[in-house]
């Protein structure tokens, strides 16, 4: 039986980004070091497959830091903690590494400078994501006001609406952060932003090639966790930019065939911390059911990397 012809539209950039790529490599690299069991405070990264990997190799994970035992090292995730953390593990004289993303600790600093210049922070960004709860945990509580919405600006109590700054989660949709920034600076007209916008270059990369492969797509699928904040932003800019059916996937095994039927066209992209083999998957997936042409649709070129931190670099 022939299969039907169907154009697989893979959207580049997609997949893991440099802070991704670099939290993974200090976790393989500590279990090197010092061997197993390496603790790691919270998934490293947003991704079910990575993590089980790690954990095959001899990573244990955990929520807390009151998890871990004072004689092994403990690594804290890529989304970044709240500086409590870190001081606790310091108390406890632990050898810790951070693996926070270098972009997500600049939003840190930022945090930390207003601050010292006065300024009560806004955060935009999601309640309860790992990122918000460090980055709202780098000042003392209260000094970080959060707002997920347009509606929620209308209804922020500030201290002084003359001494204000803000700071964006690095993994919201770009378009929706736009709107929520524009209704931030029509009531506080004094309020200070980033020098360079907080949103991640990788993030704003995956969200202009989605933008670019959705509107000629039937659907879209983006290869991610469901806990990814940056994937199901993927998902939602696909939606947007006017492909019918776009779902979040995080193994082929999860592709709705009947939900694709009669579809001529497909576009496949990867959250930030998904990996390629994922992808890889998902394409031999529609191979076995359809006649498939591939087109590559790159929309940037991405040549970022992050150095690991010096003490994975030094001989145990």
């Amino acid at each position: 039986m022939t299969k039907p012809p169907l154009t697989l539209y893979l959207a580049a950039p997609r997949g893991f980004c440099a802070g991704v790529d670099r939290a993974i490599k200090i976790v393989e690299m500590a279990l090197q070091k010092w061997g197993a069991p390496v603790f790691v405070r919270h998934e490293i990264v947003h991704n079910k497959f990575v993590v089980d990997g790690l954990r095959s190799k001899g990573a244990v994970f955990v929520e807390e830091l009151d998890e871990c035992p004072d004689d092994r090292p403990v690594i804290f995730s890529a989304h970044g903690v709240p500086k409590s953390v870190p001081a606790s593990a310091a108390q406890r004289e632990m050898i810790y590494v951070d693996a926070t993303c270098p972009l997500v600790s600049k939003v840190h600093v930022e945090a930390q400078r207003h601050a010292e210049a006065g300024l009560q922070m806004i955060m935009i960004g999601h309640k309860g994501h790992p990122e918000t709860v460090g980055t709202m945990g780098q000042l003392p509580d209260g000094e970080v006001l959060l707002v997920e919405t347009v509606e929620d600006v209308a209804n922020v109590r500030v201290r002084n609406p003359e001494m204000l700054a803000f700071v964006t989660q690095t993994t919201l949709s770009v378009d929706d952060t736009k709107d929520i920034i524009a209704a931030l600076e029509a009531r506080f007209p004094a309020i200070v932003g980033p020098h360079k916008e907080d949103i991640c270059y990788a993030t704003t990369n995956r969200q202009e090639a989605v933008k670019e492969v959705a509107p000629k797509s039937d659907a879209l699928l983006v290869v991610g966790a469901p806990n990814s904040s940056n994937s199901r932003r993927l998902v939602e800019v696909a939606s947007r930019a006017g492909c019918n059916y776009a779902q979040l996937v995080q193994r082929a095994t999860e592709i709705d065939w009947r939900a694709l039927e009669g579809i001529s066209s497909v576009a496949v992209t990867a959250g930030a911390s998904a990996p390629e083999v994922l992808v890889t998957e998902v394409i031999d997936a529609f191979r076995d059911h359809y006649d498939v042409t591939v087109e590559l649709v790159e929309t940037a070129v991405e040549n970022v990397e992050f150095k690991v931190p010096r003490v994975l670099r030094q001989p145990a």
